[in-house]
């Protein structure tokens, strides 16, 4: 094989970390709308008139399963694509990041878009939000060091040897 030539066998292993991530937020996000939302009526994506509160739920249900899908696409694409070698580490990384996003994703919704934005409560009709707020926000905190743990414990993809540069 001539220089420059790239060997068709040589792939590098799967990084399964984004796509976790990607997944990771469709999952929370569907979660969050189908059980918040549609079981419990606890709150709208948006909380200001029952028109708006079902196109928003519509719409971020709409993103959250898309999210979902190309997430779980990416993975099983990448996993296809790359080599067996370290299985174990590869699905390590994915499902660090899927408690990554799933967790990060909630931290941004319940500071930004209940506190800073004021969109919705985890609660509207609870007297006093708070225990609602701290639980969200615990849970969230939570998942994220599940994350955390997770992906300190697994290591990054290493590039095959056979399609290293001279």
């Amino acid at each position: 094989m001539q220089r420059g030539q790239v060997n068709s066998r040589a792939r590098t292993r799967a990084d399964l970390l984004w796509p976790g991530v990607l997944t990771g937020i469709g999952v929370a996000g569907t979660l969050d709308e189908v059980i918040l939302h549609q079981l419990l009526h606890w709150h709208h994506f948006y909380d200001r008139s029952f028109a708006a509160d079902m196109i928003s739920d519509g719409l971020f249900h709409l993103a959250s399963t898309a999210l979902l899908v190309v997430g779980l696409y990416w993975a099983l694409t990448s996993v296809w694509r790359g080599r067996d070698d370290d299985r174990l580490g590869v699905w390590r990384r994915f499902w660090a990041g899927l408690f990554l996003g799933a967790g990060g994703f909630n931290l941004y919704d319940g500071t930004i878009q209940h506190k800073v934005l004021r969109l919705h409560e985890v609660r509207a009709d609870a007297a006093d939000p708070l225990p609602y707020d701290l639980a969200f926000l615990g849970t969230a905190a939570v998942v994220m060091v599940i994350g955390v743990v997770l992906l300190r414990g697994s290591s990054p993809p290493r590039r095959s040897g056979l399609d290293a540069r001279p």
